[in-house]
């Protein structure tokens, strides 16, 4: 009788986010999680640990299941902790970013409790490449750092990440890259007489000035007045298509979603294209592979394009863009909290003319990326091994 498949726990994971980067983050997982079990010769499950969320499933298998939270899961033994229990190994990605407190105290308490109630479990909990911090507060400083030892591994995607954990104390890190890299996509076919498709997506959620909406992010740039100023700026050149990408679609929360924004602005600017809601992130990033140039907010629009090949000028407003590019040696990325908008608008369209040279950056960086997530892979086999041998 064959043994029992392995069951891990994707916690923070999503298969009906409204935001496709974490939805690609899931599809992105279950693919290497599944790679290192073939490698071994073992057989997994998952069961994905996220938010009760009424978004439509974008991803369905028949060795995965959902445990769909509310907030009264996360300190209800008969809850997540529980979930947990039934495991064997329990990966907890944050949703990429979100063991921070740049989100807010409560979002940091979430997954503080969430990480808490894992590691209580008695189960091996690994984080799986993310970017990890900043955490402005002492306290959530020392709470992070508590929880972080007794991981099993803490794996980061950006060398900021690692240098941050190692000045908390840490030591116990292997470093990474973003697992949206190995996100299947479809490139569509190029007509010969195409004009240049540049892509461009504005962040709601900048857009609107934080869930306060009063410019959360402390951004130096002016945001919708970037946001106009590049439409206009590529729409003068007469050469090119100018295509509104969203990568956050909420019917639900207005402050997040990219949709509304990109709509508002094709109406103010009708000569753009308007892309369509795409249902799933592989779409999404079918749609970005067959662009010519692409920028954005939105970090995994951005992986998007550059983990598919296309020329792309990030426009941060975290460290996480450039920790993640910068590792992969690419340093063609915009800062809202440090440019105006007139600089950002600049270094886009400079970015743009310069897209050849930025095109062999993005390789470059792509064979990178293929190297670093090797290290995800053997550490994950590791403890996937290690797991088995437990049951048996």
């Amino acid at each position: 009788m064959p043994p029992e498949p392995l069951r891990i726990g994707l916690l923070w994971h999503s298969v009906n986010s409204d935001n496709l980067g974490v939805t690609a983050l899931t599809f992105s997982n279950i693919a290497i999680v599944e790679q290192a079990a073939a490698e071994l010769g073992l057989s997994v499950s998952f069961v994905v640990l996220g938010w009760r969320d009424p978004g439509e499933v974008q991803l369905r298998a028949a060795n995965l299941s959902v445990f769909a939270m509310g907030a009264r899961d996360i300190v209800d033994p008969r809850g997540l902790h529980a979930q947990c229990r039934r495991c064997d190994l329990i990966l907890d990605i944050s949703a990429g970013d979100s063991f921070a407190d740049i989100y807010g105290v409560r979002r940091f308490l979430f997954n503080a409790l969430s990480k808490s109630a894992a590691l209580l479990s008695g189960r091996p909990l690994i984080l799986p490449p993310q970017t990890i911090g900043p955490f402005e507060r002492r306290w959530t400083r020392l709470v992070a750092r508590l929880l972080m030892r007794r991981c099993r591994v803490v794996l980061t995607r950006d060398s900021l990440s690692t240098g941050y954990c190692r000045s908390l104390g840490l030591d116990r890190m292997v470093e990474a890259t973003d697992v949206a890299f190995m996100l299947p996509y479809d490139k569509p076919e190029r007509q010969v007489d195409a004009p240049l498709k540049v892509g461009i997506n504005f962040s709601g959620l900048l857009f609107n000035g934080g869930y306060t909406r009063n410019n959360m992010f402390s951004l130096k740039a002016d945001y919708p007045a970037l946001a106009r100023d590049v439409i206009a700026r590529f729409l003068a050149l007469g050469t090119c298509e100018v295509h509104l990408v969203s990568h956050v679609s909420s019917e639900r929360f207005e402050t997040e979603d990219d949709m509304r924004v990109a709509q508002k602005l094709a109406h103010e600017f009708p000569a753009v294209k308007l892309a369509p809601r795409f249902r799933t992130p592989v779409e999404a990033k079918s749609y970005i592979s067959g662009l010519d140039f692409f920028c954005g907010s939105r970090m995994h629009a951005c992986i998007a394009a550059f983990s598919s090949g296309v020329p792309v000028v990030p426009i941060a407003y975290s460290r996480k863009f450039a920790g993640l590019f910068g590792s992969l040696g690419y340093t063609a990325v915009a800062d809202c909290r440090t440019e105006t908008a007139g600089e950002i608008a600049d270094r886009v369209l400079s970015g743009f003319a310069a897209r050849d040279q930025l095109k062999a950056d993005v390789e470059r960086g792509r064979e990178l990326a293929k190297r670093k997530l090797q290290s995800y892979l053997h550490s994950l086999g590791d403890h996937m091994q290690k797991a088995a041998n437990r049951t048996r």
